[in-house]
């Protein structure tokens, strides 16, 4: 009883989620003997073991009629619903706002479903005169016993996997720490900690490099941290809700309601480091052996990627508990266990986020495919320049014209309003969000972009067409962020056509932006922006991004899974800066790299060590001998930028 939720003050400013106390309940362990009914009471007893069982119900109230009174009172006790969900929406990756959570703890010998009938009477019981009546839902997995079961098969090879490669890891950094006046073997130094960690912290760039895309990418995934992170608080209890979503119901929150905004330039900067390189070599005459880069970008995604996987559906499940873990990190590791194949064959973005293993990496799939298709229209423009332009030019606009066209026809929201329906959201992750085709307009404007790095390359601009640049790009900017403001508000009602334009034209505008900074910085057109963007140390984190990309979700689930007690809303930013939170990540991120993406690109490289051969003559093909055609990109770009169409970030 004591362990159990307790209806509390407080019921209209939204705390609404009582947890009541799960670590007492799971400690609740008794033995006793029970009489089997016979005279001799020793003889006929049994010994019976009675344990805690904690079990997170899920309860959403129904008005009958349309009383305006008990509305108000239902708008303040939902606190105003942003988001506007219902009994049967999945749960495990965006919030039931709707419905209440009640820590219910019972003996071990009750089922579910016996909970679930318990509660169900109960409030029922107690709403009977006033006309409300009650759903509730009691998950087979949301009920929780402290039990030590055995690890299963995965669970063990996955522990094996992870000491092997960190067995590798010490003593290839021993060999390497040894060989130090020498010179070692490459193979044997692949993953070596302190090779890899010099390369991760390495700042030096070559006259080729694309600087500012370092910074720029930085600003975008952090933007998408805040994001992410601002989707994650919902899942908490709070004592005072509603006046939390009063916060978070203003114009400004547009920063952290557009997080598919934030991805776009991600795509931008994918296809425009591909032409990039793509242009650079066909230019020199290099041949360019398809096979080898789809080998490469494999090679190059696959394994943190696979190990993320692994962690995240073996081992993360058991260092943790708490009332929601089972919904938030065990519920996808379930998932995963079915679909992981799909993930490392880049394809799982077809099979709909509800059903999808690690949710954030649909963006891996996108970028994947779209890659798949570059070549054949990188080499169209390169080709035939006018008619490929003009094609690749027509593609983009059947995007721009299906993300419209789509939105309206299904009612799709690409934008996060205050009372976002969460089918809604459901419904245009899957039709529109997650599908490569309706996103290949800003991949495609990559292309353009990439084209024009190569082909314009010291071009001379006057002060007017600076200036004109400049203020057409921060003109993009502030529409991209300004324009959609409105649809933050608690006012808003949901439009379609408002939708339809921000979700076809919105992603073209924020990408502009990019467009002009990275262009400028490149032909010296520079000031203090641009500068704030090229700075060296950002090629840091463009080698972390990959990780940090993969790593924020699981981290913040695993915080929201552990989360015992109702907490107090304080403010936005202190909820949202939680400085230990972003440090794990970063640790996280860095283990990741270090141990994964490092040490394969070592391997990958020599692998794909081999002279290429050209298709020109003549100085060109005396300067292509030392350039390895499947590593060509490294060569151009820099070592920083090896990997830069793989450092992707996604929502």
């Amino acid at each position: 009883h004591d362990s159990t939720g307790k209806l509390n003050s407080g019921i209209l400013n939204g705390n609404i989620n009582q947890l009541g106390d799960f670590d007492q309940c799971l400690r609740v362990h008794q033995q006793q003997m029970v009489n089997g009914g016979g005279d001799d009471d020793a003889a006929t007893g049994s010994n019976v073991e009675m344990k805690g069982q904690y079990c997170l119900a899920y309860a959403q109230p129904e008005l009958p009629h349309k009383s305006k009174r008990l509305q108000t009172f239902f708008n303040l006790v939902r606190s105003h619903g942003p988001f506007r969900s219902e009994f049967d929406d999945p749960g495990h990756r965006v919030p039931r706002f709707f419905l209440i959570n009640w820590g219910i703890c019972v003996p071990s010998s009750c089922s579910h479903k016996d909970v679930e009938y318990t509660v169900k009477e109960y409030l029922n019981n107690v709403t009977e005169s006033t006309g409300v009546s009650f759903k509730v839902r009691v998950e087979p997995q949301m009920c929780q016993v402290k039990e030590n079961k055995p690890w299963d098969s995965g669970t063990t090879w996955a522990v094996r996997f992870f000491t092997i490669i960190l067995s590798i890891t010490i003593l290839s950094t021993v060999y390497h720490l040894c060989t130090k006046n020498k010179k070692p073997n490459d193979w044997l130094v692949a993953f070596s900690l302190d090779k890899n960690l010099r390369w991760l912290f390495n700042t030096s760039s070559s006259s080729d490099d694309i600087e500012a895309v370092h910074g720029l990418r930085l600003l975008n995934a952090i933007m998408l941290l805040f994001s992410h992170k601002s989707m994650a608080i919902f899942f908490n209890p709070y004592d005072n809700r509603t006046e939390m979503a009063e916060s978070l119901g203003q114009p400004w929150t547009v920063v952290g309601r557009a997080a598919s905004l934030y991805t776009d330039p991600f795509l931008l900067f994918s296809g425009m480091l591909t032409a990039y390189s793509f242009f650079g070599r066909l230019n020199k005459g290099q041949t360019i052996k398809l096979k080898n880069e789809y080998i490469n970008r494999f090679i190059r995604i696959v394994p943190p990627l696979g190990a993320l996987i692994l962690f995240c559906t073996f081992i993360l499940p058991m260092l943790g508990s708490g009332p929601q873990w089972n919904l938030v990190v065990g519920h996808h590791a379930d998932i995963c266990k079915k679909n992981w194949w799909r993930n490392l064959l880049f394809i799982h973005n077809y099979f709909g986020f509800s059903n999808m293993c690690l949710t954030h990496t649909h963006h891996l799939g996108i970028d994947t495919q779209l890659f798949a298709v570059a070549p054949f229209m990188i080499f169209a423009m390169w080709k035939w320049p006018r008619k490929g332009a003009m094609a690749l030019v027509a593609l983009a606009l059947l995007a721009t014209f299906g993300r419209y066209y789509v939105t309206v026809l299904y009612e799709l929201s690409n934008y996060i309003y205050f009372g976002t329906n969460i089918k809604r959201l459901f419904r245009t992750a899957d039709r529109m969000y997650s599908f490569p085709p309706l996103r290949s307009t800003v991949y495609i404007m990559g292309i353009f972009l990439g084209f024009a790095l190569r082909k314009f390359r010291g071009i001379k601009l006057s002060k007017t067409q600076v200036y004109w640049g400049w203020t057409v790009a921060i003109a993009c900017l502030l529409i991209s962020l300004l324009g959609p403001a409105p649809m933050g508000s608690m006012s808003y009602q949901y439009n379609s056509t408002h939708s339809a334009i921000y979700a076809a034209f919105v992603p073209i505008t924020w990408c502009i932006f990019f467009v002009w900074v990275v262009f400028a910085s490149h032909n010296g057109y520079t000031n203090k922006i641009t500068d704030m963007f090229s700075w060296k140390g950002f090629q840091v984190t463009t080698k972390l991004s990959y990780a940090i990309y993969l790593t924020q979700f699981p981290a913040y689930f695993f915080n929201v899974g552990r989360r015992r007690h109702v907490h107090h809303y304080y403010n936005f930013f202190s909820v949202m800066f939680d400085t230990n939170e972003y440090l794990c990540i970063f640790f996280a991120s860095v283990v990741l790299t270090v141990l994964f993406d490092a040490p394969f690109q070592n391997i990958r490289k020599l692998i794909t060590k081999r002279t290429p051969t050209a298709v020109a003559s003549g100085p060109a093909n005396a300067t292509n001998k030392s350039i390895n055609a499947n590593d060509s990109a490294a060569k151009e770009i820099t070592t920083t930028n090896s990997t830069s169409t793989k450092h992707l970030h996604s929502d």
